[in-house]
């Protein structure tokens, strides 16, 4: 019976110790969330706005025209600077064969996928693990909150009930936010894949 006591007192302990550390953890995932939404508001009134191109217009446009008219293009377009910037890179490659620019294309995109996967990985990390703890900081308090309420110690309570709803709106609201955000970005990235690969595409039989 002593040892199922210490080793209830030594769990006890250990999840009581867990609470500051999920306390800093919450707060640090809301100020990321916070830091989410100027970054895709920065990225909407930036970056996105200059995105303004008819893209079938301007696959139509290709048709007939050489390397240097491709470039010049390209150049005056509305597209984004990256975009403008693999698409140039893949002119470049004109002197190599059919297969041969087909592989650089692929990787070119292939590593576009990857930058918009980091861009969009922590804002998905955010949205999964932000709830976790959370829960954790809503559980955490309840026990000594529990115990004070057995014991009449209404203020002792009150301060667990407080810790355990900030918890929880804190994990909830910095996993919405970012599942959104993600979404939103997700959205918009597919769309410039579709566009560079159908670019692409039209570039490689141009030449």
């Amino acid at each position: 019976m002593n040892i199922q006591n210490e080793t209830q007192h030594i769990f006890h302990t250990f999840t009581q110790g867990l609470l500051l550390p999920t306390i800093v953890i919450v707060t640090f995932l809301s100020l990321a969330a916070v830091w989410a939404i100027g970054s895709i508001i920065s990225e909407a009134l930036t970056e996105r706005r200059e995105l303004k191109e008819d893209i079938p217009l301007l696959l139509s446009s290709f048709h007939g025209k050489d390397k240097e008219e491709l470039s010049l293009i390209i150049k005056e377009s509305k597209l984004l600077k990256r975009q403008k910037a693999i698409l140039l890179e893949l002119i470049q490659y004109s002197s190599l064969t059919s297969v041969e620019k087909r592989a650089i294309a692929k990787r070119l995109i292939v590593s576009e996928e990857e930058r918009y996967e980091r861009i969009l990985g922590w804002t998905d990390t955010i949205s999964k693990i932000a709830p976790m703890f959370g829960l954790m900081g809503t559980l955490i308090p309840l026990g000594p909150g529990i115990i004070a309420l057995g014991q009449g110690d209404t203020m002792t309570l009150a301060n667990a009930l407080l810790v355990a709803f900030d918890m929880t709106i804190g994990g909830l609201v910095s996993a919405a936010v970012c599942l959104v955000i993600s979404k939103i970005r997700r959205g918009w990235y597919d769309s410039y894949l579709v566009s560079m690969e159908s670019l692409m595409e039209c570039i490689l039989k141009e030449e």
